[in-house]
């Protein structure tokens, strides 16, 4: 999987709803109702990382989750960051 280009990850970054460059990872913060909403949203999004073979740098603290996504063998941001991105809104959104 090849390090996309900033200019090519600004425009990816378009197609998504939350989330934004910074130090070379895409990153999202979102807020749930309380922490059992985020801790399942946490769960259900655990799965899909484990059927992609991809994996976040992620935090919890009480109702809010901050993931971040970068390729750690490319050295930055892949195909392959947007596409669980893109499954991470469609989880947290239902889209």
């Amino acid at each position: 999987m090849e390090k996309l280009s900033v200019t090519e990850i600004e425009t990816k970054l378009k197609t998504l709803d939350s989330w934004e460059y910074i130090d070379g990872a895409i990153e999202t913060s979102l807020e749930f109702g309380n922490f059992k909403e985020a801790f399942a949203t946490m769960t259900r999004i655990a799965f899909e990382c484990e059927l992609q073979g991809h994996h976040p740098d992620w935090s919890n603290v009480y109702k809010s989750l901050n993931i971040r996504l970068n390729t750690h063998d490319a050295g930055g941001v892949t195909e392959k960051d947007f596409k669980l991105a893109k499954a991470i809104e469609n989880i947290v959104f239902g889209e």
